[in-house]
């Protein structure tokens, strides 16, 4: 009988949990896998919602805790931190020493979580990869570092496994998965309106603004700045009626300078603050936004592009975290600009042909099965010395 292959699957973010739950689910589900889901980062910190909860809430189990101490609002600590994660997930892949390390995207976390496993030659899967976002932040250079450094690459769109490619990873190397966070969509694993509204305190007959603004990295001293004319026309929409739910952003540096601008704004009329929805929530918040009611995302969180066509949710992205990111047609692109930004989301609400072309917007990123697709590669690749030793194909 052939033995399991054990699955190290690392986790450091609320948002990047929410797109590895399908893979997490199919990797648990898979009879050639044993997981061990190593949580770390923003999920361990009370100050960004402890969302080790919504992992545990979900029935997994957290097998062991990655301590990434980020004590400051700097990339000082950021740098820190990723030294720390380092030297915390070492002595865990050493005690573990799975076939498999899997990581997602292209934060810091994930960064220590792929420096770790490579030097300790454990060969690592990373998702997401060939994606572009030119906006500032180190997102671009992140990902790329790490898709450098991984074995196998998962990306979401051909365009992606394309770049990956050309950035001379061997073809095998490389597969076109799709989005996993539409796996859970395509299943409607997500709050339908009675249970959004009811949560939320919510008149589905009303409209709905759902609000998530993150630092840009290496502008991150301007990020209380770039946030106040999105919140000033977040006031606006509230004054004509709107119900606008606000979100923490992600434990970036320059994240707690905009939670400061977020909590000015709790207990105004018709806005609340949450540090977290779940994913759960915010799926069917979105679901609430788009063809099933009247709402609109706003923001510069990576979810206002891949995850708001599936429900024909209009998108109002604001600034430049964004930019060069493959999207559909139910996006607007605004700059920090108040009246740009309240404008966007009245044609967003209104504009009845708009709402139209949202709700038959295409979307790049796929239509679901990526978690077992995921699943049944980590479970029949070779474990060779191929798979460790890379070669550069240009």
């Amino acid at each position: 009988m052939t033995a399991t292959r054990k699955i190290a699957i690392f986790t450091g973010n609320r948002a990047e949990y929410g797109l590895q739950f399908p893979i997490i689910k199919a990797v648990a589900a898979h009879p050639g896998l044993t997981h061990f889901l190593l949580a770390g980062g923003a999920h361990l910190q009370e100050d960004f919602g402890s969302t080790r909860r919504e992992i545990e809430q979900d029935g997994f189990t957290i097998h062991r805790e990655v301590r990434m101490d980020m004590e400051q609002d700097t990339l000082f600590a950021t740098a820190q931190a990723i030294g720390s994660g380092i030297l915390s997930l070492s002595r865990t892949l050493d005690e573990l020493r799975p076939d498999f390390l899997v990581v997602y995207a292209d934060r810091f976390e994930g960064l220590a979580a792929v420096i770790t496993g490579t030097q300790m030659n454990i060969p690592t899967a990373h998702i997401e990869g060939g994606d572009i976002t030119e906006g500032g932040a180190l997102d671009d250079s992140v990902r790329h570092a790490m898709t450098k450094l991984a074995h196998l690459h998962f990306t979401t769109n051909e365009e992606a496994a394309e770049r990956v490619r050309k950035l001379g990873e061997e073809p095998w190397r490389v597969h076109n998965v799709g989005f996993p966070a539409l796996d859970l969509i395509a299943e409607g694993r997500y709050a339908p309106a009675d249970e959004v509204c009811q949560r939320l305190g919510l008149d589905p007959a009303r409209p709905v603004v759902v609000f998530t603004q993150h630092s840009v990295t290496t502008e991150f001293e301007d990020a209380a700045a770039q946030v106040r004319p999105a919140l000033a026309a977040m006031r606006l929409l509230a004054a004509d009626g709107a119900q606008v739910i606000l979100t923490y952003p992600n434990n970036d540096a320059g994240g707690r300078a905009i939670i400061g601008e977020l909590e000015a704004l709790r207990g105004a009329a018709n806005i609340q603050v949450h540090k977290s929805l779940g994913r759960h929530l915010y799926h069917g918040v979105l679901a609430l936004c788009g063809k099933t009611g009247r709402g609109v995302y706003v923001g510069n969180s990576s979810s206002g592009i891949k995850e708001t066509p599936v429900f024909g949710c209009p998108t109002v992205n604001i600034g430049s975290r964004q930019k060069g990111r493959l999207r559909a047609e139910n996006v607007i692109d605004t700059d920090y600009d108040q009246e740009q930004i309240y404008l966007a989301c009245l044609k967003a609400l209104r504009d009845d042909s708009f709402r139209s072309a949202c709700a038959n917007a295409k979307n790049p990123y796929g239509a679901g099965n990526a978690g077992p697709r995921i699943a049944e590669i980590l479970a029949t690749v070779p474990l060779d010395g191929a798979l460790l030793q890379k070669k550069m194909t240009f």
